[in-house]
């Protein structure tokens, strides 16, 4: 894909989220010593790529948002990788909040008060973990093409209204969110998180604007997980009146993921601090905005019309209206269109209930809430994937070894995510040995001894592979050794870990630093270290049976 040098783009900054790999355990077990943001993916480390997004972007004002307890191997990261400290100058600055916990939730993160000093304008938020192929220019231009008219709005004398210097206030910029699709790729991962969309088109004045960019307004989203309670409890999935009012056309997807990529008005960060209720960024101030556009209240409910500039005396101190709560509003069962209702009822309703009936919806109606928009990435190119689980850390890296490297096709051509050769060092392969570089990536002072295969794999810095290991679809991370004659098939081999000679391993994951005893032979286990078990089998077979558990939950 050709990139050029981006022009900076002024006024925005990007806050990136380096929280907790908890579905990542087998490599994040002491992230006080080594978190989440970076293992490495392909070699680089994961905050390398939402880095790389943010430069290729032309924004340079980065934030990296991580807790106290990670912040020492983060800096030291940034100030000795050779990956890190080859993205362009400025360096990104690094913001512990002394409150933060590896289990805070993002919405809560950004409530914090070192967050909130920290935005200042506009920004980008995106978590470490995620790859985005996507040229971020085009998203920031589809921003602001889509939004211009919209967020300006018009003043009594038609002309446009002011904006404040956040885009808050009298300004009403809207959103933007990336969804990608999780199946119908080759390198599709089973089982891979999925969220629940629903989107409808843009009006007819606003699409010419905006239709090449193939945006749409987002209406509701959540986990999927959370719709299948939903349905479970309510015995279906309930949807208010006033969306169908709203909008004609509604198009539900449930294949999609929010990639955690989102476009931000500053007025943002009001919402995130006045809302305490609010915990997931994606879930709950994502979720909740979108179904405020149709949802008749929900606005004011969020507070959306003392943020945005019109002051409401009805508002308590929690944010909420008339002293209703936030939660009330999510109840799918209030949302329920089939409440049955005779004639009779609906003659008693004397003149002064309809008449307060309008009135309420008249004034629910005077707020006016800024769209957020969605990107509903199409197709497998370009690519977009978040890389939390080690399913998709595995198919990920792999992708990316397939890459054409810049000595290949040229720079111009080359993805941006391509590697200038795929064996970073030729020397430490020996001749009687097979490599297929199509689909394969060595990196640098990696040593292949004789009659060695491997095949659509990625081996990690300083890894030493022996005489007669075959390898196939594999990720072996920077410094492992992989013994003589070991047959290794869908693994991921952990930093500074040794698999003993003659052993033989499918779609098994091994914990940094831990080593398979010689002519090991398994399948689907996890060889992790635990405290008080002295007998490494045992620990294994516990840790085999958890793997095979999760994964029936998942089949289900």
């Amino acid at each position: 894909m050709p990139h050029s040098i981006p022009v900076p783009a002024t006024g925005f900054q990007a806050l990136i989220l380096c929280g907790p790999g908890v579905s990542l355990n087998t490599f994040t077990s002491n992230p006080e010593e080594y978190p989440k943001c970076l293992i490495p993916v392909a070699n680089r480390p994961m905050v390398y790529y939402p880095l790389d997004f943010c430069k290729r972007s032309g924004i340079t004002d980065i934030t990296l948002i991580t807790p106290p307890s990670a912040l020492a191997p983060l800096q030291a990261a940034l100030q000795q990788n050779p990956y890190l400290t080859s993205l362009p100058s400025p360096s990104p600055t690094v913001l512990a909040p002394k409150d933060l916990q590896m289990t805070t939730p993002t919405a809560e993160l950004l409530r914090l008060p070192e967050v909130q000093a920290c935005i200042k304008t506009d920004f980008l938020l995106l978590p470490c973990d995620l790859i985005c192929e996507i040229p971020g220019e085009s998203l920031l231009e589809a921003w602001m093409v889509s939004l211009s008219d919209i967020r300006e709005g018009r003043n009594a004398q038609g002309g446009p209204n002011s904006l404040g210097p956040g885009g808050e206030k009298s300004g009403r910029r809207g959103g933007l969110a990336v969804f990608y699709p999780t199946q119908g790729a080759e390198d599709s991962v089973k089982g891979e998180v999925t969220d629940f969309v629903a989107v409808a088109p843009l009006q007819q004045d606003e699409e010419p604007a905006v239709s090449r960019y193939g945006l749409s307004k987002l209406v509701m989203s959540m986990p999927m997980d959370t719709v299948k309670e939903k349905l479970e409890h309510d015995k279906g999935f309930l949807i208010r009146h006033s969306l169908v009012e709203k909008h004609a056309q509604v198009k539900m997807l449930t294949t999609y993921r929010d990639a955690g990529l989102y476009v931000l008005p500053y007025w943002v960060r009001d919402l995130a601090r006045q809302q305490e209720r609010l915990e997931s960024v994606s879930e709950d101030l994502i979720g909740y905005w979108a179904k405020a556009q149709w949802q008749r209240g929900l606005g004011e409910k969020l507070g959306l019309d003392s943020i945005l500039g019109r002051e409401n005396e009805s508002l308590d101190e929690n944010g909420s209206y008339d002293g209703e709560s936030l939660e009330e509003e999510i109840n799918l069962r209030d949302m329920s269109t089939t409440t049955y209702s005779s004639p009779a009822q609906h003659v008693s309703k004397s003149s002064d209930q309809v008449r307060n009936a309008e009135s309420t919806a008249d004034v629910q109606q005077s707020i006016e809430v800024p769209p957020i928009l969605a990107y509903i990435q199409r197709g497998s190119a370009p690519f977009v994937r978040r890389v939390d689980s080690t399913a998709v850390l595995l198919s990920t890296s792999l992708r990316l070894a397939k890459l054409e490297c810049i000595e290949e096709v040229g720079r111009a051509a080359a993805s941006p995510f391509a590697f200038p050769s795929k064996i970073a060092y030729p020397e430490g392969v020996a001749q009687r040995t097979i490599v297929t570089k199509a689909d394969c990536l060595l990196g640098p002072n990696v040593t292949v001894e004789e009659k060695c295969v491997i095949k659509e794999s990625c081996i990690g810095t300083n890894t030493k592979i022996c005489s007669g290991a075959r390898l196939t679809r594999c990720v072996v991370l920077d410094g492992a050794v992989i013994g003589e004659r070991c047959v290794l098939t869908g693994c991921i081999i952990g930093r500074r870990s040794k698999v003993g000679r003659e052993s033989v391993l499918k779609d098994c994951e091994v914990q940094d630093g831990n080593v398979v005893p010689d002519e090991t032979d398994a399948k689907n286990e996890q060889f992790m270290i635990f405290e008080g078990i002295d007998e490494e089998d045992d620990a294994d077979m516990d840790v085999s049976d958890n793997v095979a558990d999760n994964q029936d939950d998942l089949s289900l």
